[in-house]
């Protein structure tokens, strides 16, 4: 079995099937406390040492089947964390099971948990607790096998304060008062589809629901519960569209939670609850980001990364499938288009990344690199662009379609590599091997920068954009009059941010011409997350001063890691700004999220 460079367990040895946990959360010490019992099964003879997954965990006690087990800690690693060595009482024979169980507290600084006080909640009234795992991040909540190598089912019963409500990703099974604590009530829930660990996930708060399908309850703080019921109104169609495309949907309920402004990314794809930001209420991408989440309930959830390295079968599936879900809603010229608009973006992380870096290989080598590092928009676009590239090659997007509902069915409930899903696709083509055989799979695979060949693209909807931004690009000063309000009449939300988009592929236009852009177009006035990011992007890029206050407000009111980083990054290279940036950001750090305080500390130098 390939090891995964991300952890210390090794499931070749012994794998944890289910897991039973009991904890409270204990707001006044920031800290989850509580068991974690896991079944676990011996995969060689005389099985006598466990190894966990940790970061920054206090460990009381561990027994195995009820008798106590020595355990130690092992050597802390920058970024994994620390091994958890467990020494069994007993050997166990290849095939049997144990029931290990640990007492463990997570720290106040745990890398999976943000917690905040009821003044940094919209209500202002209590306190909220949410948990993002992705991707190495359940190790800093509990003992754990921290690798998508391996799935288990889990239960679990959590106790808060009784005002409060628990979400997990998993079946809700009911609440009861804690016996231990009048002030306190436990919460109980049930995921029987096995699952890898970073999948799991926690939130507590004062939250609310309201029901917008037969199976989809949205949830969230009182003062956003209505508008986001009306925002998320196409969850079912969607999900039926996705049935459609990829097979039966076998989580049940598909939940969606609305989390705090510093959640770090658009979406995540929870089982039964998926996590999304506040961005998204005024975004015009939210059906993109919802599509894509529901789309991983197949690609990602069912059929799983082995390791990190291969993070682009999660992730390039998902965008393909997020895309013809578009296509199913606004046609096949909008699937084209956002197609587009995501090789662009993929030029943009390449220019920013640089084409010979590593990480932009469709699959780096993550030995002794932090994934949240390494993170980019390179597995979901190249790995999109690849999936792309095929379906023009294999007979258009009826054929192919039929390749990926077949793929997920061949490898639901699994953990999968590159060469799994490559040995599967020549078998599936096994008439179009000669087809095959002309892609150039180490380049794709192997190779940093963009990729070697790129797909066709119907231009229909990115004619305008592109036809708008060269008279920008080619404008005179004394060209300057020739703009007006009119330009964009004719023009989209989504045409507007890929307007934008590809100003920001260029070479930075004269401040004059951003100047007269905000006069005639009055981008400062638009609200939409997508279409005001970019816009200060290309402010800053062209040494606008006006626009840096406007930056680092957007970079702090929210904490979405796409739009933070690249605008404390843009305000930081900008000479004159740099202590600025800095001075924000240190002023904001202890109630940013962890992993991005991490990331936007490398990015401004400020790590220690």
């Amino acid at each position: 079995a390939m090891a995964d460079p991300s952890s210390f367990a090794s499931p070749s040895c012994c794998l944890t099937r289910h897991l039973y946990l009991r904890c409270r959360a204990d707001f006044g010490a920031q800290a989850l406390r509580g068991t974690a019992a896991f079944t676990a099964r011996a995969e060689r003879e005389a099985l006598r040492c466990l190894v966990l997954d940790t970061k920054d965990l206090q460990v009381f006690k561990v027994t195995v089947n009820g008798q106590e087990a020595k355990f130690a800690f092992g050597e802390k690693h920058s970024f994994k964390g620390t091994p958890l060595e467990i020494t069994l009482p007993f050997e166990l024979r290849r095939g049997q099971e144990a029931i290990v169980e640990i007492s463990f507290e997570s720290s106040p600084k745990s890398s999976a948990l943000q917690w905040f006080t009821p003044e940094q909640t919209s209500g202002k009234k209590h306190p909220f607790l949410f948990s993002q795992c992705q991707a190495t991040h359940c190790r800093a909540i509990f003992p754990c096998q921290d690798t998508p190598a391996v799935k288990l089912t889990y239960y679990a019963e959590i106790s808060v304060p009784k005002e409060l409500v628990a979400l997990m990703s998993a079946n809700r099974n009911g609440e009861m008062p804690d016996p231990e604590d009048s002030s306190r009530k436990i919460y109980h829930f049930s995921q029987n589809v096995p699952i890898p660990c970073y999948l799991i996930a926690l939130v507590v708060g004062a939250l609310e629901s309201r029901k917008i399908g037969p199976r989809t309850l949205v949830w969230a703080e009182k003062e956003l519960v209505d508008k986001s019921a009306y925002e998320f109104a196409e969850a079912e169609a969607m999900l039926k569209t996705a049935e459609d495309l990829a097979g039966p949907y076998v989580w049940g309920q598909y939940d969606l939670l609305v989390l705090p402004p510093s959640f770090p990314y658009g979406g995540m794809e929870n089982p039964c609850l998926t996590f999304v930001t506040p961005t998204l209420l005024v975004s015009v991408t939210l059906i993109k980001v919802i599509a894509h989440e529901i789309s991983h309930s197949w690609t990602g959830n069912l059929v799983t990364n082995k390791t990190w390295e291969h993070f682009w079968l999660n992730e390039g599936h998902t965008v393909y499938l997020e895309r013809r879900i578009g296509g199913r809603l606004f046609g096949e010229q909008f699937r084209h288009f956002q197609a587009l608009g995501g090789w662009r973006e993929l030029q943009n992380t390449i220019n920013t990344l640089g084409d010979k870096n590593p990480v932009t290989n469709l699959i780096p080598n993550l030995s002794e690199v932090d994934p949240d590092v390494a993170y980019s928009s390179v597995p979901y676009e190249k790995g999109f662009a690849l999936l792309f590239y095929l379906e023009q090659l294999l007979g258009g997007p009826d054929v192919f379609i039929g390749f990926l509902k077949a793929y997920v069915q061949q490898f639901a409930y699994k953990s999968i590599v590159t060469e799994d899903w490559k040995k599967f696709l020549y078998s599936y083509f096994k008439d179009k091997v000669d087809v095959l055989d002309k892609v150039d799979w180490n380049s794709w695979f192997h190779a940093p920068g963009m990729p070697p060949v790129k797909p066709t693209y119907d231009m229909t909807l990115a004619n305008a954009c592109v036809a708008l931004s060269q008279r920008w690009i080619k404008a005179k000063e004394s060209d300057l009059s020739s703009f007006s309000s009119a330009d964009l009449k004719e023009m989209s939300s989504h045409q507007l941010i890929e307007f934008l988009a590809l100003l920001l592929l260029e070479a930075p236009l004269p401040v004059s011409h951003v100047k007269r852009m905000q006069q005639v177009y009055d981008f400062n006035a638009i609200n939409n997350s997508e279409i005001r990011f970019r816009w200060l992007r290309l402010c800053i890029k062209s040494k606008w001063e006006e626009a840096i206050p406007l930056a680092l407000k957007m970079a702090t009111d929210q904490g979405r890691m796409k739009f933070t980083r690249p605008l404390f990054r843009d305000v930081y290279s900008f000479d004159k700004c740099r202590d600025l940036a800095v001075k924000t950001f240190l002023e904001h750090r202890a109630s940013m999220h962890p992993v991005t305080s991490m990331l936007v500390g490398k990015d401004l130098k400020q790590d220690q």
